[in-house]
């Protein structure tokens, strides 16, 4: 009796981690990719989630590597799965770009993509 119990308990605790684990959106891809070197000055940015995301409720920003930070806009589209924006006049060197995003699940997920300018 007590070998049935604690393996339910168990088996309870597992239902809860997993459904824990799909509720955070996770980043699928990323343009431009971690660690990438891309042309610029212009730099199209797309991030493709698991998950439905809040583009409303979400955020871009963009580190340089001498500490300026600047906000993207995030741009409309026709998928719930992705956040797209454009990075105009960057310089050549190092950047992170820094997200956060709501799922359609009420969950927050936050995430950096590194990346170089030439």
């Amino acid at each position: 009796m007590r070998s049935c119990r604690q393996i339910s308990v168990a088996a309870t605790m597992l239902l809860c981690l997993m459904a824990a684990a799909y509720g955070h959106a996770i980043l699928v891809s990323a343009t431009p990719a971690v660690r990438e070197v891309v042309k610029g000055p212009n730099v199209t940015v797309k991030l493709r989630f698991n998950a439905r995301v809040d583009a409303k409720r979400s955020n871009l920003r963009l580190f340089s590597s001498n500490g300026v930070e600047r906000a993207l806009s995030i741009l409309e589209t026709s998928r719930a799965d992705y956040l797209n924006a454009e990075a105009k006049g960057l310089t050549g060197g190092s950047y992170v770009l820094r997200w956060q995003v709501l799922a359609g699940d009420g969950h927050i997920s936050r995430g950096e993509v590194p990346f170089q300018v030439q």
